[in-house]
Formats: C-alpha cells, sequence, structure tokens
C-alpha cells in the first residue's frame, strides 16, 4: 500500500509541478492555448488568480512528497492532498460552469487521486497524542 501512495504522490507532484509553474510562468494568453482547447477556463480568471493557483499547486505538489520523504510531520501529506482535492473541485466546478464535461470528468479522475492518497496518508501518519 505505501509503495502505491508513493507512486501516485511522485506522479501527481511531478504533474501538478510541472502544471502550477505553466500557470505562474506563461502569460495568460499564451496559457490559454498551451495544451489546445483545454485550458480555455483561464478566460475567467485574472492573471494574478491564475498565479496564486499556480503557486498552490506547487505548495501542494511539495508537500505530497516532502513531509514524510524527510520523515517531519508526515500528517503535512495527507493534508496537502485535501488541499489539492479542494484546488481540483474548484476546478471541476468551473469546468460544470463552462459545459466542458470531458475535462471535468479528467478533473474529478484528479480529485478522487488526491482523496485516495489522503485517505492512505492518514491510516499511516503517525498521530501525538
Amino acid at each position: 500500500m505505501n509503495t502505491a501512495l508513493w507512486i501516485i504522490a511522485g506522479v501527481l507532484a511531478i504533474t501538478y509541478v510541472g502544471c502550477g509553474a505553466a500557470q505562474i510562468l506563461v502569460p495568460k494568453d499564451r496559457y490559454r492555448g498551451l495544451r489546445g482547447s483545454s485550458q480555455h477556463w483561464a478566460d475567467d480568471f485574472q492573471p494574478g488568480h491564475l498565479t496564486a493557483i499556480g503557486t498552490l499547486k506547487i505548495i501542494g505538489a511539495i508537500g505530497l512528497v516532502l513531509p514524510p520523504l524527510a520523515g517531519l510531520s508526515p500528517v503535512l501529506s495527507p493534508l496537502a492532498a485535501c488541499g489539492l482535492m479542494l484546488v481540483m473541485a474548484g476546478a471541476a466546478t468551473t469546468r460544470f460552469r463552462r459545459c466542458e464535461w470531458a475535462y471535468m470528468a479528467v478533473d474529478v479522475v484528479f480529485l478522487a487521486a488526491f482523496a485516495f492518497l489522503a485517505w492512505g496518508r492518514f491510516a499511516l501518519a503517525p498521530f501525538a497524542g
């Protein structure tokens, strides 16, 4: 189980660091067309919002792997997964409003992956008390 959680956390962390970096570094007009038509949701947000979302993705991705890897406060990993679940819930809501059903389904799959990761890490995290 722990191996599966590490694989999922690693894949999600790499994905979200890349996506977050793109949101921070690429100008909004270029980001919208970066991956074909799937990034039209960016039209609903100001550039500052995109930067904030990208920053949250990077911080969350680091939180998925760094605490358990360093052995310091491993409870931060499932909390990071819960935070990224909230980000993906917002993404799915935006897709729902825009009637982008296929893209919304992908967001829900990511949300489920973060939920599984949070559940698994909470089960493994040692709590003081």
